[in-house]
């Protein structure tokens, strides 16, 4: 008889690699009791990754959606599971030590079992505190090989990572094949070594159907002695999502092992459930080619998780770059055209970056640079002209290791612009924060909550955090799922039959209660290109009225939000400051990155027309300067 293997459902993911967003945590409580009655998951994956970030984005406390949402699993006897991103915790940058460890604090008393950590770049280094951390708060630390495919990537590449991390007394590995681009042959040997080695280590396997090699690796790493396979289910398995549950276990039943078996009237529960959250929002944030399986991805290597998103990008770049066509009378882009090119520039920068594993947030940084580089050279500009600071903090070592050599000509601009490359600790270029926001809390009258879980979340999200504290999120998420509404209504009205009430060809202002006040907010109807996106939502105040200031415009790059600051704790700049050409100024928050605006004259700031976390399109004023 063959061995046992367990299963796994990878709720949070399984969400977001189809789309932006997960349910709210009203629905995450009422689909838990159906999940545990479906009777055959030995653990289920309920938070972290960009799941406490999508919760400020709802205006939702994130806090409360993981204690809530994981409690009725550890009722169960199933344990839960969460993504961590090693040295960038729950973020796209870096976290301070001591955010680090309250980060595991938190989430052990908030329900949480399993900690999957993975270094973006496959640095041993930033997943050794980790592990610390994990086992001091009393978790299991699970410990992630992140898959890729290139020269450099090999089964001795990942074998030799495998026993560093068991040496620093991982509990259990994680095979993270988050493309779904690992080859079956070659996964299965990783998962023998290690299991020839430490046969007493539990090994999960993750993986995205993506291209169509997930099901061949869930049988190799099984027979080769894997543990847990990850799984999602309909209507969000396959395409940039998980194999199916019931085809997996129906494919590992005929092959001799001993599975688990369904409760089908639960998992017909379950199904319904999900259908009816696509139904309700989430839905609208879902593109139906996200669902299917696309053989593209075997040459970006791009990951299901990012996918997600990236279509939902690539309408706002699309229109960026048509906007800019039709302005100079050239034929505009199709959506595939500019697919095929990103697909084609992440092939030309990620071996010239040192070939960092396609996984969040290097995928995010390697298909952001290239959708930089494909829209600056759409508009007649060189590569590498916008380069975010995360990105060039991956470059030049910041980060971690990179597994292969930069390019010359990556070096050589690094060296115009003056930047030093970095080969120590990556964790000591990010000092400790918490003391910083604490303070602030206590400024802003703030609670750090039970367990210091509010303090986590603002020095973890602080951008975020204060849009959700300020009832700023909800009412932007409100307004933006109104207006998806409004124009999937008017999509979908058949052309000669009118529609009533007739939609409005302007924009309308509406009313959306927040916890019972009333914010007013703009919708606009179809074509939304030349209109201001306005919002009554309290939000940071513009350091001067727009339009009032003389001199030279600052212009936004891309569209995206407005930041004059990363963290709370940094210094704005404002009206009357006097800056230096080169001097970073704001940021566009864009693509999950932020992008810093540099000034391109020496002068006075004569007004600043945005705040902070105000929506922003290409070649918006964002500041005068005389």
């Amino acid at each position: 008889m063959k061995r046992e293997i367990k299963f796994s459902l990878v709720f949070r993911d399984m969400w977001q690699s189809a789309g932006k967003y997960v349910p709210r945590v009203d629905q995450l409580v009422r689909v838990a009791p159906a999940i545990i009655e479906m009777g055959c998951f030995a653990r289920v994956e309920t938070n972290g990754g960009g799941f406490e970030q999508v919760n400020l984005l709802f205006g939702e406390n994130p806090n409360k959606a993981v204690r809530e949402w994981t409690k009725p699993f550890k009722e169960a006897g199933i344990q839960t599971h969460m993504l961590d991103r090693a040295l960038n915790g729950l973020r796209m940058s870096p976290v301070p030590s001591d955010v680090r460890q309250l980060f595991y604090k938190v989430k052990k008393a908030q329900g949480t079992d399993i900690t999957r950590t993975f270094c973006g770049l496959n640095d041993v280094r930033n997943i050794a505190p980790s592990i610390q951390y994990a086992k001091e708060a009393g978790m299991i630390s699970q410990c992630a090989l992140s898959i890729t495919h290139s020269p450099i990537h090999t089964v001795e590449y990942y074998t030799n990572m495998a026993f560093e991390l068991i040496e620093l007394v991982a509990d259990e590995i994680c095979i993270k094949d988050m493309a779904g681009i690992g080859r079956p042959y070659s996964l299965g040997q990783i998962v023998g070594n290690i299991k020839a080695r430490h046969p007493e280590i539990p090994i999960q396997y993750h993986s995205h159907a993506g291209p169509g090699f997930n099901m061949a690796s869930i049988l190799e790493v099984c027979k080769a002695g894997c543990d847990y396979i990850d799984v999602g289910m309909e209507p969000l398995s396959w395409g940039t999502g998980h194999a199916d549950l019931i085809s997996v276990q129906a494919m590992l039943k005929d092959a001799g092992f001993i599975v688990p078996e369904i409760n089908m009237e639960a998992y017909m529960k379950v199904r319904s459930m999900i259908q009816e959250f696509m139904d309700d929002f989430l839905g609208l944030y879902i593109s139906p080619k996200n669902r299917l399986m696309n053989s593209l991805l075997i040459g970006p290597g791009l990951p299901g998780g990012m996918m997600g998103s990236l279509m939902a990008d690539l309408e706002t770049n699309l229109e960026t770059i048509n906007k800019n066509k039709v302005k100079n009378k050239q034929p505009v882009m199709t959506q595939d055209q500019l697919l095929i090119k990103l697909f084609d520039e992440v092939a030309y920068v990620w071996p010239r970056i040192g070939y960092p594993p396609l996984v969040t947030p290097f995928s995010q940084y390697v298909k952001n640079l290239a959708m930089m580089n494909v829209m600056q050279m759409e508009k007649g500009k060189e590569r590498w002209g916008m380069i975010a600071d995360d990105i060039w903090d991956m470059i030049l070592g910041k980060a971690g290791k990179l597994p292969g050599t930069l390019a010359p000509e990556i070096v050589e601009k690094a060296k115009e612009e003056g930047r030093q490359f970095f080969e120590g600790d990556p964790q000591k270029n990010y000092p400790d924060a918490l003391d910083k926001y604490r303070k602030l809390m206590n400024e802003k009258q703030w609670s750090v909550g039970e367990d210091d879980e509010e303090l986590f979340e603002y020095a973890m999200h602080p951008a975020q955090y204060e849009a959700y504290r300020s009832g700023k999120a909800q009412v932007e998420f409100l307004a933006d799922v109104a207006s998806r509404k409004a124009a999937l209504h008017e999509a979908q009205a058949p052309a000669a039959v009118p529609v009533h009430p007739a939609l409005p060809s302007s924009p309308q202002t509406m009313t959306v209660d927040v916890n019972g006040q009333a914010y007013k907010v703009t919708v606009s109807y179809g074509d939304t290109t030349n209109t201001p996106v306005q919002s009554g939502a309290p939000s940071a105040a513009p350091a001067t009225a727009p339009a009032t200031g003389s001199g030279m415009e600052l212009l936004s790059p891309l569209e995206g939000k407005f930041f004059l600051v990363k963290s709370a704790s940094d210094i704005p700049v404002k009206v009357g400051d006097v800056v230096k050409e080169g001097q970073l100024l704001c940021y566009i928050e864009a693509m999950k990155t932020y992008n810093a605006v540099r000034s391109e004259v020496s002068g006075t700031i004569t007004s600043i027309a945005y705040g902070n976390g105000d929506s922003v399109v290409e070649d918006d004023v964002l500041m005068t300067i005389q």
